[in-house]
């Protein structure tokens, strides 16, 4: 039987969430912005509704290729949505 153990305490940082609504057709642009950013955890698209669309975990090792899969998905929702809301959770 093997039994780990997690010897390190990880403290988490708390987080700051700010809330964006866009238009449809600027909601990729928007997210692009968000990712250059750096200090982004998570990204939230959420309808007018309150219905969560994609959630984009963020971590410090994402970059190009790794985003291009859900960049698109997030094109498709743009081409779907009138109106929308981004949940940004910040470091």
């Amino acid at each position: 039987m093997l039994l780990l153990l997690n010897m390190t305490t990880k403290t988490k940082k708390p987080t700051k969430t700010e809330t964006i609504k866009v238009q449809g057709i600027d909601l990729l642009k928007k997210v692009k912005e968000l990712v250059k950013e750096g200090n982004v955890r998570r990204i939230s698209i959420v309808d007018k509704k309150g219905k969560i669309l994609i959630v984009l975990p963020l971590t410090v090792g994402v970059v190009g290729a790794a985003l291009a899969l859900p960049l698109a998905a997030v094109g498709v929702i743009a081409a779907l949505v009138t109106e929308c809301t981004i949940k940004v959770d910040r470091k």
